[in-house]
């Protein structure tokens, strides 16, 4: 059974149409990736699974339960995690207690320990900076913050929105590194990225998004191998 099953989603915002019968699944223990060019409605369909914008039809199941109707607070008891675009950290909080606010579901809260540790192995930076305020990291070291606070929430699906957005080549290398570690450990993962070519490198499957409809979708070798792929998202 799949983790995450979206069937013939739309959704938008107001009056706007953004997804038109978005479909994909996530599979238990594998890396998904989303991609697709900027304003093509990634970000609304990662808003509508997490509940943060509501289906206007369609179904969004996870482990077979129907969610698309739930609030967000439900599905994050559920598994479901969000690491949103921008980071959207507490930058008045200190690294430390950014990711004690990360681990405020009662799953999290009973691995608060385990999961602490497990980030501080992963970002070693992290571990050092405990005590510095948020706002006060560079670039690099805030997604590394929000995506370990991801972590913190103890997910059994963590998605993440344009991790390497803003960032220098090797603060990217360095978080798809630890993105493939994740996947390693068994973690199911949903990632949005416009850098194309590095999210094929490290997912399992892919989907392309196109003007809010799942244009193509396959294994990385079957999209790399596609013309239009080639010539549209990854340069070639």
């Amino acid at each position: 059974m799949s983790t995450l099953e979206v069937k013939a989603v739309n959704s938008g915002y107001g009056e706007v149409q953004i997804l038109w019968g978005c479909s994909l699944r996530v599979e238990d223990g594998r890396l998904t990736a989303l991609i697709g060019s900027n304003g093509v409605g990634k970000t609304t369909l990662l808003r509508t699974i997490m509940g943060l914008v509501r289906p206007w039809s369609g179904s969004i199941l996870f482990d077979g339960r129907e969610i698309g109707h739930l609030p967000p607070y439900v599905k994050a008891e559920m598994g479901l995690v969000l690491v949103p675009e921008g980071r959207q950290l507490f930058s008045e909080m200190t690294v430390y207690e950014n990711l004690e606010m990360g681990a405020s579901n009662s799953r999290a809260r009973a691995r608060f320990k385990q999961n602490l540790e497990r980030v501080y192995e992963l970002f070693p930076r992290l571990k050092e900076r405990a005590a510095q305020k948020a706002g006060t990291l560079s670039g690099g070291e805030q997604q590394m913050l929000a995506v370990a606070r991801g972590i913190m929430a103890e997910p059994r699906l963590l998605m993440i929105d344009e991790m390497s957005l803003g960032l220098a080549p090797i603060l990217t290398l360095q978080l798809f590194e630890t993105i493939k570690r994740l996947r390693t450990l068994g973690l199911t993962i949903l990632l949005v990225e416009q850098n194309s070519q590095m999210a094929l490198a490290v997912s399992d499957y892919a989907y392309v998004l196109a003007g809010g409809k799942v244009e193509l979708h396959g294994t990385p070798r079957q999209l790399i191998q596609n013309p239009h792929v080639r010539a549209a998202y990854l340069g070639m």
